[in-house]
């Protein structure tokens, strides 16, 4: 019997819509899966250092083409998943991302403005405390042009991240599994694994993981709880958006025109296990007071419902 929970939301189940077939969710995710195995095959086996080997392409191109160049390949795969989902698989692109009527768009930009706002205090407070450790890397024209493209291409990066992992992938696995808790914890750790080739893993060591996979866990704990896309977009903008405007490093995978850059050592430190450990769940109180969610237990591992029953309840709302 469809418990009272089931009955209201149901993420996962929005992939009952459209021409159903398990095929149609494996191909975009294992071409994607490919292709990032092809790129971790040859950066670990190149004979040019990757430090090297950037700096190099960098030096010829400048850095804002370099950043085209970096995050492109991503923008496009988000055009081709939309299309593929839509034209395909034959689901609409809202419930790809949620399961209320239609988007809610003041949900992703709470969400994009709070960690937006807490990401930019913490940075700025890291460089009045550690001075030495950031040099002012400010240019006018070089910021203004990275600000434009950054503004309108990373959030089509972030978004085909979120649409393929806690959307297309996620909305797969639960019908196949029939339940939350696999698709929670496959596409969280398959979110980790998609950042193995980048450069912090290799000068901090794969203990970095931990950070990638536990991102992946909380992002699909907000996608599951709120039973839609939407906080997820919101927060992962944030994220690359701050992280590419206003401080990078030579080491990570964002080098760009940014206000300040790191210049110490990378070190595997506590400041990378504090997010997962202290301010995700911080964070999850926050979202659950504001939008009140309740039944953890039962959205985070409980089942999924059959396509016969979540169609037919379909049918009886439409008429209700």
């Amino acid at each position: 019997m469809a418990t009272k929970f089931n009955r209201r939301v149901m993420f996962i189940e929005q992939g009952y819509k459209g021409n159903i077939g398990l095929w149609k969710y494996w191909i975009p995710i294992l071409g994607f899966s490919a292709m990032m195995l092809v790129n971790y095959i040859m950066t670990i086996n190149s004979p040019v250092d990757v430090d090297v080997m950037m700096k190099s392409v960098i030096d010829k191109i400048g850095l804002n083409l370099f950043f085209i160049m970096a995050i492109g390949p991503l923008v496009a795969g988000f055009f081709i998943l939309l299309g593929w989902v839509y034209l395909v698989h034959g689901q609409s692109i809202t419930s790809l991302t949620t399961s209320r009527k239609k988007v809610d768009w003041k949900r992703m930009l709470f969400s994009f403005s709070l960690w937006g706002g807490i990401t930019l205090l913490m940075m700025l407070a890291d460089i009045m405390l550690s001075p030495d450790d950031y040099v002012f890397n400010f240019k006018p024209v070089p910021f203004l042009i990275l600000l434009v493209m950054a503004i309108v291409l990373i959030p089509l990066q972030t978004s085909f991240e979120e649409y393929m992992f806690r959307g297309h992938l996620m909305q797969g696995l639960g019908i196949l599994a029939k339940n939350r808790w696999v698709p929670l914890l496959v596409t969280s750790v398959l979110f980790g694994v998609m950042h193995a080739a980048n450069p912090e893993v290799g000068k901090i060591g794969y203990g970095i993981m931990v950070f990638y996979i536990g991102t992946g866990i909380f992002l699909g704990i907000l996608t599951l709880m709120d039973e839609g896309l939407e906080l997820a977009l919101g927060f992962h903008a944030a994220n690359n958006l701050t992280a590419a405007l206003l401080v990078t490093a030579d080491w990570t995978a964002f080098q760009t025109n940014s206000i300040y850059k790191d210049v110490s050592a990378p070190t595997l430190g506590w400041d990378i296990f504090i997010p997962v450990l202290v301010i995700y769940p911080i964070l999850l109180l926050i979202f659950a007071k504001k939008y009140g969610w309740t039944n953890w237990k039962e959205r985070l591992t409980g089942s999924v419902m059959d396509k016969e029953v979540f169609l037919a309840q379909n049918i009886k709302e439409t008429h209700v």
